[in-house]
């Protein structure tokens, strides 16, 4: 029976050494009649904003590479899969062991070369024997990819999974798909219509995110950080004009592009 006084609460709260197992009562207690009004109104859809949130949180603090902030962040994500372990939990789904306990299966399963006899000894051998075990459950290839995935590593990862099953028109290094990237270009400015210029136009991203893959970049990073280098440069041009009592909307293109090109020479090389 839970506890029913606030002190009694906190007690049985603390009794509880197993910090998983201490965050999960928790969780139940929120969601209990005397718990939190609005953890007891949440739905697995209503909280769907809040995992995106939280796990983006957590990629912040790894950018920043702030370890405190990050051990927080995490706890945020961790939060997240109790909670939506309760809710299911309470409608007699699975509860948190199960969730556990598929991955481990999951883990094991996929893990051959650690558990099993299979051998495997770069990287590359053990996502290719991924592939092949999940295409073996009967999964198709791309089938595991999340629809809500940003458009831009998803295209990334398309890339990468049907690559490893030799599914790659461009050959050889990097310099390679460019010319893939100037052909889709050549087709966006042939287009005649609004319907062909938005195929065309995703051609091309999807172009760019295959040279990302062939340099091991994450597209997804490197627009993230090239958005960041613009919001800095442009933050810069709108300090400069309010030194002098004005705003973007009242300076000229030439003049803002001069600001600008003031904020780039005072960013670090990169070559």
């Amino acid at each position: 029976m839970n506890p029913t006084s606030p002190a009694e609460r906190r007690k049985q709260v603390e009794s509880i050494a197993d910090p998983v197992r201490r965050l999960e009562f928790i969780m139940e207690l929120l969601r209990g009649p005397e718990g939190c009004p609005w953890d007891r109104k949440q739905t697995l859809v209503t909280l769907k904003p809040y995992l995106i949130e939280e796990a983006y949180e957590a990629l912040d603090a790894i950018d920043e590479n702030d370890m405190s902030s990050l051990c927080g962040e995490l706890g945020d994500v961790l939060l997240q899969v109790v909670f939506q372990a309760q809710l299911t939990r309470e409608q007699g789904l699975f509860n948190l062991d199960d969730v556990a306990r598929s991955i481990c299966d999951k883990l094991v399963h996929r893990h051959p070369h650690v558990f099993g006899e299979v051998e495997a000894d770069t990287s590359e051998q053990v996502l290719q024997n991924w592939e092949r075990i999940k295409t073996k459950d009967g999964r198709r290839l791309l089938e595991g990819l999340p629809k809500q995935l940003p458009a831009l590593q998803k295209a990334h990862r398309i890339g990468e999974k049907v690559s490893r099953v030799g599914f790659d028109w461009l050959k050889g290094d990097w310099r390679g798909p460019l010319g893939k990237v100037a052909e889709e270009v050549t087709e966006l400015v042939e287009a005649e219509s609004d319907a062909a210029r938005f195929h065309e136009l995703g051609d091309v991203l999807f172009a760019v995110a295959n040279i990302a893959r062939r340099l091991g970049i994450d597209p997804e990073d490197a627009l993230q950080a090239s958005n960041a280098r613009f919001t800095s440069r442009f933050s810069h041009v709108e300090g400069r004009l309010a030194e002098q009592g004005r705003k973007p909307q009242d300076a000229t293109l030439e003049e803002m592009d001069l600001l600008w090109n003031e904020a780039k020479e005072r960013e670090p090389a990169t070559r």
